[in-house]
């Protein structure tokens, strides 16, 4: 792609993002969330592959619907209680629509199935966008409608995500529909506490990205699409395979590396409001997700003997790191003993 375009649609992204989450007018955060939309489609279809434009065109097509129902949940609010504000969103119809909206945008189940589709029409860096940048602004309204959401219909749709993410991602074999099923489960953890403690949903996403960022920019540094690659990629890079299996081991929350702060202080917030009965099933859902982690970083690590494959051996190689990966990989290890450091900021 030429580079003045992709600088083009990555301002555009940077723009979309910053109109939605700087915003207090529900029209103003539409058009953030429309502009952030047309600038990742071009981003998508790059490659100019028919799966490229097939995600294209069921990404534009979701997107398109939840912006509608965007809209519409605020119309319907400021007609019947002439507020624009995004704070004051009381009508109960229009909390439904924005929730189901938001979902829709997000990828909680039951409207996930366009997410793992687009993302293995794209490439793993539109991927890492798509899984990150692209679920800030919807996640930003999320927390500013917090108080006004509906916890039933929320709760419902976080355990069915973390249930169904854990699940769909047992039998896959291609690494992006594993991290898209991956980012469908963390979505289920941000859902269930957004409404008792935003600030905790918000930081269990901005550490969701940390780990998620490692995971692909690694992925994307040893060129990696499919779990029978993965084995042979030892030879070519053993320290940043390394590196990867203990950001995957991050991503599943286990408990010395830092994936284990969310879930650790999700379970301690559930229990606290008398959800005791929550928490410990969407504890014991995760115990999907860790399976197929654990599928990955085996994966990983596992040293092949030399045998006949059907694609070519990758050998050692001399090119250096890339530092983002190795900060970004250190980052999504480390940082669970400073975590009350981190909660004081939050």
């Amino acid at each position: 792609m030429n580079p003045q375009a992709k600088l083009i649609f990555t301002s555009s992204l940077l723009l979309g993002t910053t109109i939605t989450i700087s915003s207090n007018h529900w029209i103003m955060a539409w058009t953030g969330l429309e502009i952030n939309t047309l600038a990742i489609l071009p981003l998508i279809s790059k490659s100019h592959h028919p799966r490229a434009i097939e995600a294209a065109t069921k990404y534009f097509l979701v997107q398109a619907a939840a912006s509608t129902l965007i809209l519409f949940s605020s119309m319907t609010n400021a007609w019947q209680t002439g507020q624009w504000d995004i704070a004051q969103l009381t009508y109960p119809t229009s909390c439904l629509i924005l929730t189901t909206a938001i979902a829709m945008k997000l990828g909680l189940v039951p409207f996930h199935f366009w997410f793992p589709e687009v993302l293995q029409g794209t490439s793993l860096t539109t991927g890492l966008l798509l899984s990150t940048a692209m679920k800030f602004p919807p996640i930003v309204l999320l927390f500013m409608t917090s108080q006004s959401l509906n916890p039933t219909l929320l709760t419902t749709m976080a355990i069915l995500s973390a249930a169904l993410g854990g699940w769909m991602g047992l039998n896959q074999t291609q690494t992006r529909k594993i991290l898209a099923f991956s980012s469908i489960s963390h979505l289920g953890w941000m859902a269930i506490i957004v409404i008792y403690s935003p600030k905790l949903a918000l930081l269990n996403f901005y550490l969701y990205t940390l780990m998620t960022t490692a995971v692909f920019l690694a992925l994307n540094s040893i060129n990696t699409l499919k779990l029978s690659t993965l084995m042979t990629t030892w030879t070519k890079t053993p320290a940043l395979s390394a590196a990867l299996m203990l950001a995957l081991l991050s991503l599943a929350g286990l408990p010395p590396l830092t994936g284990f702060l969310p879930k650790w202080l999700i379970i301690e917030e559930l229990t606290k409001q008398g959800m005791a009965p929550t928490a410990t099933i969407i504890a014991l859902l995760s115990l999907l997700s860790l399976f197929f982690y654990l599928r990955l970083a085996y994966c990983a690590t596992i040293t092949l003997p030399p045998h006949t494959t059907n694609h070519m051996k990758q050998w050692h190689t001399n090119k250096p790191t890339n530092i983002l990966v190795a900060i970004l990989s250190m980052m999504s290890i480390t940082l669970l003993p400073i975590s009350p450091m981190i909660l004081t900021i939050v």
